[in-house]
């Protein structure tokens, strides 16, 4: 594979929300993310600034990247720290020290490529540098209908839990979630 996975930079907030916007107009974005593609785009740039230096600065959350050969950016990842004594997380309050991958997506001409699997190796790696008591699952939600999502999921070997949450705006739908616990 010929990508280099990265923490984006603060000054790259433009590529950054030039990604999400593409995400966002993927065929699975109404299943694979809480947004739509009107909503983000109706952002001011000074909130794409703040996301991406946050998203840079490493403490709480970090975005990775796969940059292709081409300098494109093929996909991209975002971990965001959940502690029990912080803000309660997607879903419920962290129970444990705990990391949670979201805003998933490879750009369709780069699937099957190896770049999700990439992707998630540098995201888990960082959850589990991290100081302060270690963390001890990453998890992610996916879609009940996310089948190709899922699948990769899988086969990165994160497993389900067997937890659940109505899907945001349409509660007849299921977040499945999905988990790879620390290595001991």
């Amino acid at each position: 594979m010929d990508y280099v996975v990265r923490a984006v930079r603060a000054e790259e907030w433009e590529r950054a929300k030039e990604i999400r916007l593409a995400a966002l107009r993927d065929p699975v974005a109404s299943i694979a993310f809480l947004e739509t593609f009107e909503q983000a785009l109706a952002k001011p740039d000074v909130f794409w600034q703040e996301r991406t230096a946050g998203a840079a600065e490493g403490t709480h959350n970090r975005q990775f990247v796969a940059e292709a050969p081409d300098g494109q950016w093929a996909g991209t990842v975002s971990v965001l720290v959940e502690r029990p004594a912080g803000e309660p997380g997607f879903g419920e309050a962290a129970e444990v020290d705990q990391a949670h991958l979201v805003g998933v997506f490879v750009r369709p001409e780069h699937r099957g490529s190896g770049v999700v699997d990439a992707l998630f190796r540098e995201a888990v790696d960082w959850a589990w540098s991290l100081a302060g008591p270690p963390l001890q699952r990453v998890r992610l939600y996916v879609h009940e209908a996310n089948a190709r999502a899922e699948a990769s999921y899988r086969r990165i070997g994160f497993v389900p839990t067997g937890q659940t949450l109505p899907m945001q705006g349409d509660p007849a739908s299921l977040e499945l979630e999905f988990e790879i616990q620390r290595p001991t």
